[in-house]
């Protein structure tokens, strides 16, 4: 599980009805590893992102976080990404619920259905700036991740 924070218009955070189940995976196209999850199409989420696509996703585990900033790309039926194939969104969306909660993408295949008819989109994030509470980075290192102090972000 995390959390994630978009910005309102007026450029404040926004973490209403933002908790989502969220893994890493490779880049359909690019192949590199994004930050993913899956959003109902009339989520307020997803069209917050369509407008103002920057977004921080932060992942607890007991007393360790780690923040992920970036700027989310969609993929869905009314989001297309580009040179992804409209025919490969649902293993995509498949991918992302495997990575976000577990299995394997053929173990979500009997909820392409529901998927289409709702119109999920899959929201990839590019890590632009990863970091976390002091320690965490050491016990588990992931690229690019920056232990912060508790009173300051690290840059």
């Amino acid at each position: 599980m995390a959390v994630v924070f978009t910005t309102r218009v007026d450029g404040s955070a926004s973490a209403s009805a933002s908790v989502v189940n969220a893994g890493v995976l490779d880049h359909p196209v690019r192949g590199e590893p994004v930050v993913a999850f899956v959003a109902r199409g009339e989520a307020r989420k997803l069209a917050i992102l369509r407008v103002r696509p920057r977004l921080t996703v932060v992942f607890r585990a007991g007393w360790d976080w780690v923040a992920v900033e970036g700027v989310a790309e969609l993929a869905g039926p009314d989001d297309p990404l580009a040179r992804l194939e409209p025919a490969a969104v649902p293993r995509l969306l498949r991918n992302v619920y495997a990575a976000a909660v577990g299995g394997t993408q053929n173990d979500w295949a009997e909820l392409d259905e529901v998927v289409a008819a709702e119109r999920h989109a899959a929201v990839l994030v590019r890590p632009d700036r990863v970091y976390s509470n002091p320690g965490s980075c050491a016990a588990n290192p992931a690229p690019g991740c920056r232990a912060a102090s508790p009173h300051r972000r690290a840059s």
